[in-house]
């Protein structure tokens, strides 16, 4: 399911215009990725937590010549679903 998709399931369920749904979930992602970039969750129970996690730094290795890389350290969003989530799914 792609953006334009998930737009039209909200504003149907929800009972709102596509373009309602579509200011909705722009403003829910967009509060979403301001937070988790302050290094703070969102945590919807039951769904999920959205935060960011630091990842440290390691050694990798460059697939075409097989030498060595340093992978420096950095902070990548993350998401961890919610015990009901993952109960629906299984």
């Amino acid at each position: 399911m792609n953006k334009e998709e998930l737009v039209k399931e909200i504003a149907k369920k929800a009972k709102v215009s596509q373009k309602d749904a579509t200011e909705v979930l722009g403003a829910i992602l967009d509060t979403i990725e301001k937070t988790v970039a302050k290094g703070k969750k969102v945590t919807l129970v039951g769904f999920g937590t959205f935060e960011a996690r630091k990842r440290a730094a390691r050694t990798g290795r460059n697939p075409q010549t097989g030498s060595e890389i340093k992978i420096p350290a950095k902070t990548v969003p993350a998401f961890s679903a919610g015990k009901k989530f993952k109960e629906l799914v299984n």
